[in-house]
């Protein structure tokens, strides 16, 4: 009998082990959920990824490749410190998500049972947000050369509203968009004088060398910006930009060439506001143009600072570089003398500049400042660095350098940008 219960007992072992295996990963009960949530949204067809994500036929072939590149936080791209700050459109996976995906893959990477599909997500054709209630778009395309080099195009296009529209989300789309580095869209208002010589809906090249009122928009406000990876902007209810009746969009962008002959045609999508917003929001920067980066330097920092006379409210940060930035920091200063980082981009990629949106807004006491700080790398070791035996100012293009940390504010909806920087005589009390 001892005999017989010691044969058993590896058997009942094996029994207990079995009933513990846990189950295979497959994709539509354990991966897809996840890939809906942190990949779908550029891994569709007409975004910037190579390939879409939107079916388990899309994905098989890449499995592998995904693997490799979540292992690696290669995907999804995002390049701030977790240690300072929490950002809504936050894309990094948990630890248990990139376990998830790796075993799927060790596993055969298995469809698994249709029913335990999650519900797909609903886009609208053609778009990141809801059907537009205007779509302005140019009425030719433009031809980018294999290896030209393009200039700032500025592209006006009137609104023709003949009332004030508040804009809740706004949109973005080249059609190629492995040529566009970036479109910044400018609200020009009806007053303003900058490129009235352009002809509307024409793509145009202000005469003379690049200078600062173009490339900052001639004073004007900025509607949105574009860069690949970034999502469209979506301002909550009772928030929102407004665009003046008689106002056109100025749409600047930046073409670089892809090694091969292309043509763009970059459209803009608006959604107006249900009702008027109580808040406005404004974009607005820190910027340094003076810098002179020195030939090989491979650690050269520049600084700029945005002070507030009578605070803010902060929505936003998004750092701009070129290929030579290395990293960005943004910190706050306030009156006591104390700071705190509230971003930190150790490693800046040119090629995936990326916005940081707070989940709540920030609301800074008068006096205090934000303080920016970039560091460039102009050595032979920054593998991006066209040629590191030259002296880098400040310019337009790739190969030179820009330096802006630039951030979204919530202001009264009355207020503009003048107003945000401007002391304000406070209220008289109720005695008075």
């Amino acid at each position: 009998m001892k005999h017989t219960l010691k044969a058993l007992l590896p058997l009942a072992g094996l029994a207990a082990f079995a009933g513990t295996t846990p189950p295979a990963v497959t994709y539509h009960k354990d991966v897809e959920p996840i890939f809906q949530a942190r990949c779908q949204e550029c891994h569709r067809p007409g975004e910037i990824a190579p390939f879409s994500m939107l079916s388990y036929n899309d994905i098989r072939p890449w499995a592998k490749a995904i693997k490799s590149d979540v292992l690696t936080k290669k995907m999804p791209p995002w390049f701030a410190d977790p240690h300072y700050g929490h950002f809504s459109n936050d894309r990094t996976l948990t630890k248990a998500e990139i376990e998830t995906i790796s075993s799927w893959v060790d596993g055969g990477a298995k469809e698994g049972d249709l029913k335990d599909a999650p519900k797909p997500r609903e886009y609208v054709k053609g778009w990141n947000i809801p059907t537009p209630d205007v779509v302005l778009t140019p009425s030719q395309p433009f031809h980018i050369g294999a290896k030209e080099e393009v200039p700032y195009q500025y592209l006006v296009m009137p609104t023709e509203f003949t009332e004030d529209k508040w804009i809740q989300m706004a949109e973005a789309r080249p059609s190629d968009r492995t040529v566009v580095h970036h479109v910044v869209v400018f609200i020009r208002s009806p007053e303003s004088k900058w490129l009235r010589q352009a002809q509307p809906g024409v793509p145009y090249v202000p005469p003379g060398p690049s200078n600062f009122n173009n490339i900052s928009g001639g004073g004007n406000e900025v509607l949105m910006i574009y860069t690949p990876g970034m999502i469209p902007e979506v301002w909550r209810p009772g928030l929102g930009k407004l665009i003046k009746a008689g106002s056109d969009l100025v749409l600047q962008i930046h073409y670089t060439p892809s090694g091969k002959d292309t043509q763009d045609q970059t459209s803009v999508g608006l959604v107006f506001a249900k009702e008027k917003p109580t808040e406005r929001a404004l974009t607005s920067a820190a910027g340094n143009m003076t810098f002179r980066i020195p030939p090989g330097d491979p650690h050269y920092e520049v600084k700029a600072e945005s002070a507030f006379p009578n605070g803010a409210t902060i929505l936003s940060f998004f750092p701009h570089m070129h290929v030579r930035g290395k990293s960005f920091e943004y910190k706050l200063s306030l009156p006591d003398g104390s700071s705190e980082t509230l971003l930190s981009v150790p490693k800046y990629d040119f090629y995936w500049q990326l916005d940081y949106r707070l989940p709540e807004p920030l609301k800074l006491p008068p006096g205090a400042k934000i303080e920016c700080t970039a560091v460039f790398d102009n050595s032979p070791n920054n593998p991006t660095n066209p040629d590191p035996t030259k002296e880098v100012r400040f310019g337009e293009q790739s190969w030179e350098e820009m330096m802006f940390g630039f951030y979204d504010v919530i202001v009264p909806v009355d207020w503009t940008m003048r107003d945000l920087y401007t002391p304000q005589k406070p209220l008289p009390s109720k005695s008075e």
